[in-house]
This record gives structure tokens, C-alpha cells and sequence, in this order.
């Protein structure tokens, strides 16, 4: 506001310093014509000359506090001086010009600065008809000191005005600021944990701000409540595994028989396999929830399913299973990061291979349909009851089945990742039995042509 109003400012000075040389002129000017007409009044002829006495009354109006000083001169119609106190600049061009209006001019002479103004007459009075130029030149003193009089109470009226506005703009933000300082003194004062809504008296202006904060406190408390519920489900994951391998552990140690040593090393190794596999799907949870560097890419489906099915098929969980990709057969383009669908299929592969029995029949697939592309993980396995697929993608929940070594994180994992693209993560039960698992791909965000 300082600088607006010093801008502003400057440009109303300058004007003000215009309007009041202008101003100065015009009343000065005035007071040159009625000299001027003064000394034409005063004028005669004879012997067919013009002859004039510089009258009293041209004088004195011409005299000012500022000691002022006057010259004149009397042209003839071919440009001659008749009378004159001082050898005035008046050019031709002045001559000629003044024939048809009224001349002011501001020159320099000697050194010294002078309005100078002119004027034309001819009286059917006079013996002759023959025009003659009055010409009188004043000092600047009395106009200068007008202008700025004029300019100095212009400058004093906005000096005052800008600091009344100042005072009234200072008393009116602190006023609405002090509402927000009271705020800012409540939230600081309140515990990193305390995330209940904020009491504190508001104008109207400042509700709409304590209700976002009060619904950001809320979110915060809700992220905050999941963060410990996921944190106990982690420990409570990890330390059931690290607990079983402590005790294989201290039984074998107990023993002398190479066999059980053989036995309890195996299911040592069974056991930090889970406990890695559970490492490696928390770290890959928390990598979504604050991968701010991964950007999408233009991504063929159908090549990345092929690529993941390929590599699963030759891995030994694969061995018992019917493992099937239906893909079609031109390029199904996506906007997407290519390590996390990768992370999805492993996942959905995984679950569809531990949670169904040997020999079922899980299908890798690509689907285009109405509302967009599909990438679908299909088995014909046990299938989970409609009633707990809602919470399937809750961390560390299986479905009710206990009897496998799954960590439950696995669609968990898949709903973060269908989350960052965007996309809609869904749970369904096939015609024919099982379970499937689709990530859909809106048009609206991606398109099939590259």
C-alpha cells in the first residue's frame, strides 16, 4: 500500500505542479492583457506616427510584492520600433502569429526568465488604419510564487489525507487481525495430539477458516487413529513370526539331532521368508503413501502382463497351479507408473496362488470395456463370502482364512496403488465361482491409441 500510494502519489504532485503553472499563467496572463489594453487605450497619432506615454495605470497593474519588471514595445505594421524599454526577442514568426491571435510566449532574455504577450490593433479612430503591435514582457516571480502556493497546499491537503488514510487502514487490519492473532496464540498453544475442534470466538469473516481447520483436525485425527491401528497390526504381524522363530530356534538348540536341526532350520527359513515378505509389503505401503518422485509413463498392459505372468509361471509357487493370460492382441495403452502395477499383479498373484487349493485355475488378463481398459487377476478358488470382501482392503485382513501364511497386505497394497492412478479398485465372484480382482482404468483419464 506504501508503495501504490507513493506512486500515486508522485503522479498527483506532478499534476498538481501542472495544473498550478497553468493556473498561475492564466491569471497572470489576464493581468498582461489589461496592461496591454491600458496602453492601447493610452495610444495617439501624430504627424501619422503613433506616439504613446507608458501610462501610470499599466504600471501599476502590473505591479506586485515581488518587485517585479516590466518591458514593452511599440511595433509598427512593417515590424518597426516606435517605442520601446528594451530591446525585446520578437521574432517574425511572433509578428506575424500575433496578426491573427493574441501571443503569450515564456522566453529567456538576459539571463532573465519573462512571459511575454502580444497584441494586434487597428481603431477606425486613428488617422490611420495601419496596425501596431503592443508587446509586453513581465517577470516570473509573482506567477512562480502562486504556482507554488498553489502546489504546497495541494501537496499538504494529500500529505494529510494519505496519513488519515493510513491511520484508518492501521486501525482497521489490527482490529481484523486481532481475531486471528487470538487463533494463532490458541493453536500454538495446543499439543501436537490434540486434534478435538478448535473454541474460539470468530467474526462471520473467520468462520468459514476455524470450520476448514476444524475439518483438517479432523482428517488428522482420523489419519493419526489409523496410523497407531496400522503400527499395533504391524507389531502384532511381526512379532508372531519373530516369536515362532525364537522358539524353533531355542528347541533346536536344546537337541543333538542333526534331523531336527535340519527340521527347525527349514522352518526357521520358512518363517524369515514370511517375515520378509510382511517387510517387504509394509515398506512398499509406506513408499505409496509418500512417493512424490515415481511420474506416470504411457504403459502397455497387455506387454506387462505378459512380462509379470511369464515370470511368475517360472517361480516354484506357480508348480500346482493352472496359470492363464487373456490379454488381446494389440497394444492397451494407460497413463501409469510402471513399478507399481508391477507390485499390483505380484500381489494379486500371490494371494490368488496361496489362498486357492493345488490345482486351480488362475487367469492374468487385460479387458477393454465401456467405461474403460481392465487388469483383472481371476482364479476359481474358494472365494471369499460377500460379507468380509468390504473389508478386504483393510491391512493385515484375510478374508477369515487362517490357514495360510498370508500377511493380509497384499490388497491393501492394491487399493494405495489404484488410489495413485486414480483408478477403481473392484472385488467381485465370477459366474463361475472364486474370486476377481480388477484394476479399472476410466477413459476419461487415459487413453488406448500412443
Amino acid at each position: 500500500m506504501a508503495g501504490l500510494t507513493l506512486i500515486f502519489g508522485t503522479a498527483l504532485l506532478l499534476e498538481a505542479t501542472l495544473s498550478a503553472n497553468r493556473e498561475a499563467d492564466r491569471v497572470y496572463d489576464g493581468v498582461l492583457d489589461d496592461a496591454i489594453l491600458t496602453i492601447a487605450e493610452a495610444l495617439q497619432w501624430q504627424d501619422g506616427r503613433p506616439l504613446i506615454a507608458m501610462p501610470a495605470a499599466a504600471l501599476q497593474i502590473l505591479a506586485t510584492p515581488h518587485e517585479e519588471r516590466v518591458f514593452y514595445a511599440l511595433l509598427g505594421a512593417r515590424g518597426e520600433i516606435i517605442t520601446a524599454n528594451a530591446s525585446l526577442p520578437i521574432t517574425a514568426r511572433l509578428q506575424k502569429k500575433v496578426a491573427q491571435q493574441p501571443v503569450y510566449r515564456d522566453i529567456d532574455w538576459q539571463g532573465t526568465s519573462l512571459r511575454l504577450a502580444g497584441r494586434e490593433f487597428t481603431s477606425a479612430g486613428w488617422e490611420t488604419r495601419e496596425p501596431v503591435q503592443i508587446w509586453v514582457a513581465h517577470t516570473r516571480g509573482a506567477r512562480n510564487a502562486l504556482a507554488h502556493d498553489l502546489v504546497a497546499r495541494a501537496a499538504m491537503r494529500f500529505i494529510l489525507m494519505v496519513g488519515l488514510a493510513i491511520m484508518l487502514v492501521w486501525l482497521a487490519v489490527r482490529a481484523s487481525l486481532r481475531p486471528l492473532t487470538r487463533l494463532r496464540h490458541r493453536l500454538r498453544q495446543r499439543h501436537s495430539e490434540d486434534f478435538s475442534p478448535i473454541s474460539a470466538r470468530v467474526p462471520v469473516e473467520l468462520s468459514e477458516l476455524v470450520n476448514t481447520l476444524d475439518q483438517l483436525l479432523a482428517r488428522q485425527r482420523e489419519s493419526h487413529d489409523r496410523l497407531m491401528r496400522f503400527i499395533a497390526d504391524a507389531s502384532h504381524q511381526l512379532k508372531t513370526p519373530l516369536a515362532g522363530l525364537q522358539n524353533i530356534s531355542e528347541l533346536a538348540l536344546r537337541s543333538r539331532d542333526h534331523e531336527q536341526w535340519h527340521e527347525a532350520l527349514k522352518d526357521i527359513h520358512a518363517g524369515a521368508s514370511r517375515s520378509t515378505r510382511l517387510a517387504h509389503q509394509l515398506l512398499q505401503m509406506a513408499r505409496l503413501d509418500h512417493d512424490e518422485t515415481s511420474l506416470a509413463t504411457r504403459l502397455d498392459l497387455t506387454a506387462l502382463a505378459r512380462e509379470r505372468l511369464t515370470d511368475w509361471a517360472q517361480r516354484p509357487a506357480s508348480a500346482m497351479h493352472d496359470l492363464g493370460l487373456e490379454v488381446p492382441d494389440h497394444p492397451v495403452w494407460v497413463q501409469a507408473t510402471d513399478w507399481q502395477l508391477g507390485e499390483l499383479i505380484n500381489n494379486l498373484l500371490d494371494n490368488a496362488l496361496r489362498y486357492t487349493p493345488p490345482g486351480s485355475v488362475i487367469t492374468l488378463g487385460v479387458e477393454e470395456t465401456d467405461s474403460g481398459h481392465e487388469l483383472f487377476v481371476e482364479d476359481n478358488g474358494p472365494g471369499v463370502p460377500p460379507a468380509l470382501r468390504d473389508s478386504l482392503a483393510q491391512p493385515f485382513v484375510r478374508g477369515d482364512r487362517h490357514d495360510t501364511s498370508g500377511s493380509g497386505l497384499g490388497l491393501a497394497v492394491a487399493t494405495s496403488i489404484a488410489r495413485s492412478h486414480q483408478a477403481q479398485l473392484s472385488i467381485t465372484t465370477p459366474d463361475s465361482g472364486g474370486l476377481r480382482v480388477a484394476l479399472l482404468f476410466s477413459h476419461e483419464r487415459h487413453q488406448r491409441n500412443p
